[in-house]
């Protein structure tokens, strides 16, 4: 069977191109073994979260979603123009005259945080985020239950973890109702238990996270806790791939481009792949690179197809079969197969 351009399949994202070699990453603490790729591991992914947590305090965050004027507030006024010893001082004046002010009682935790006027300290800050999420604010009970889960700066407590992640999840936040889903994922090394794991990734995606929109993806395309149904993994997919996340834009190209789950249109896939590549995602890279340089899709380009396999290769995704492009000046004949 002869096997050309426009025959030519490309393989799944998660496949490793015949003969490449790719660097060895640290095991992430939550996966799907088939193949969902999560964002690094949970204590990278916490840390991350902790050090670029909004600007916006969660009370001036909240009201911004709803679309609400915030009220003017002493505290949080001084926090937002910077005047972090005036925030403490006019946060800690309302926990005096009432210990249960939530917004107060997370701001200080912010604050410690971010060494925003004070020292940084990572469990100090925890201690205040408990407080914060004992008094409801959803934000802190986030955080903290991320913390105790992977004890970064509090105790690591799994089951404390889950209660101050069930107390954001009932208030809908995303995040906490996505960790959920990953812990219902890993079980504490017992039978994964992937329906529940949907039904938390279902509430995420609803609200619009883009792990949980892509975690979906995979269930469905897998049939792991949800029937096996590949135009509703690619419908996954896409919504979250236009929510700017990479893993999703690679494998709803790949559906798109093979036709599966969705009519093909190796055009626009390999837009989709350009977008992830430029974002550093290196099964993006090397797939574009492929791509490019036998015109699929689009018109052939050796001399970016040489670019974006050293990007990748860069990234750690190391392709033989691509070595060619070294020397190539024309596009490689159609591939004869058996």
């Amino acid at each position: 069977m002869i096997r050309g351009r426009s025959s030519k399949r490309l393989p799944h994202p998660e496949e490793t191109p015949k003969g490449s070699s790719r660097r060895t990453r640290k095991p992430l603490i939550f996966l799907f073994q088939f193949a969902l790729v999560l964002r690094g591991s949970l204590r990278s992914r916490l840390l991350a979260t902790l050090a670029i947590i909004a600007i916006l305090t969660p009370a001036v965050a909240r009201a911004a979603a709803n679309g609400a004027p915030v009220s003017p507030d002493l505290a949080f006024g001084a926090y937002q123009r910077g005047d972090y010893t005036g925030a403490m001082k006019e946060a800690k004046k309302r926990i005096a005259a009432n210990p249960k002010d939530a917004a107060a009682l997370t701001l200080i935790g912010q604050l410690y945080l971010e060494g925003a006027g004070v020292p940084r300290d990572l469990s100090t800050a925890m201690e205040w985020f408990k407080r914060g999420a004992d008094s409801g604010d959803k934000e802190a009970a986030y955080i903290y239950g991320a913390a105790a889960l992977n004890g970064s700066g509090a105790q690591k407590n799994r089951a404390a973890a889950r209660a101050y992640l069930e107390k954001a999840a009932t208030q809908d936040h995303p995040a906490a109702l996505h960790l959920l889903g990953e812990i219902a994922l890993e079980n504490e090394g017992a039978t994964s238990d992937f329906g529940r794991a949907a039904d938390y990734f279902r509430r995420a995606a609803a609200k619009g996270n883009a792990d949980s929109l892509y975690a979906l993806g995979v269930l469905y395309k897998t049939g792991r806790g949800v029937p096996k149904d590949e135009r509703e993994a690619a419908e996954w997919f896409r919504r979250a791939a236009e929510l700017d996340f990479a893993p999703a834009m690679v494998e709803f190209a790949v559906l798109q481009f093979n036709g599966v789950g969705v009519p093909r249109d190796r055009n626009a896939a390999a837009q989709w792949f350009r977008k992830a590549a430029v974002k550093g995602n290196a099964v993006a890279q090397n797939r574009l690179a492929h791509i490019l340089a036998q015109g699929l899709g689009v018109e052939a380009n050796l001399t970016e197809a040489r670019e974006w396999r050293d990007k990748s290769r860069e990234a750690g995704l190391n392709d033989p079969s691509l070595d060619y492009l070294s020397n190539a000046s024309e596009p490689p004949k159609p591939t004869v197969g058996k």
